[in-house]
């Protein structure tokens, strides 16, 4: 549920802003929002990040399909607060720039995407969708360096006996004992 209202407010928020930018500003226009530190500067982007495959804006709409189908697929596994935001702010950015790539000009999967944020430090325009899936990507850094499974627990968490089960060999099953051999027909020295 997490999930899904992550990702519904991530691709909502995405396109009003896209919608905003395209109706108020023309293909080019610069205006400071927060001094040098913001900027919105409206482009329309054919490729990927940093307008890298422009030529090639079919093959990020299959891309994106993909990865959207996998979030879906995937998502029912996911038990964790923490893993159903980064996957909401996954599926929300990736939603909101393949209906871009999907139904913007020039045409169905060859759309541009609308970028509009820059901020001049950094070699890159970029969009709020970029932000979310840029964002996620970093929660899953912090939750993977920290062990933070599916399921919230962390991978040294041990059971309610304080005793790890894969430390406690649970997963072995004991040694039967052997006879003693039989020594009958050995000989004698």
């Amino acid at each position: 549920m997490i999930l899904a209202v992550v990702a519904l407010c991530v691709y909502l928020i995405d396109q009003i802003a896209k919608v905003l930018v395209v109706s108020n500003l023309f293909e080019g226009q610069q205006i400071e929002v927060l001094g040098q530190l913001l900027q919105f500067h409206f482009v329309k982007n054919a490729g990927a990040a940093f307008s890298i495959g422009s030529g090639s804006t079919w093959i990020f709409s299959i891309v994106g399909v993909g990865v959207l189908g996998f979030v879906i697929w995937y998502a029912p596994r996911i038990r964790s607060t923490a893993w159903a935001v980064l996957f909401g702010l996954l599926l929300g950015g990736l939603l909101g720039n393949l209906t871009d790539r999907l139904f913007r000009e020039p045409g169905f999967g060859v759309g541009h995407v609308v970028d509009f944020l820059q901020i001049p430090l950094l070699p890159a325009i970029f969009n709020l969708a970029d932000v979310a899936i840029v964002s996620s990507m970093a929660l899953f850094l912090i939750l993977t360096l920290r062990g933070v499974g599916l399921d919230g627990r962390h991978a040294h968490d041990d059971d309610e006996d304080g005793v790890d089960e894969t430390d406690a060999g649970l997963d072995v099953e004991p040694d039967a004992a052997e006879p003693a051999p039989d020594r009958r027909d050995e000989p004698k020295s």
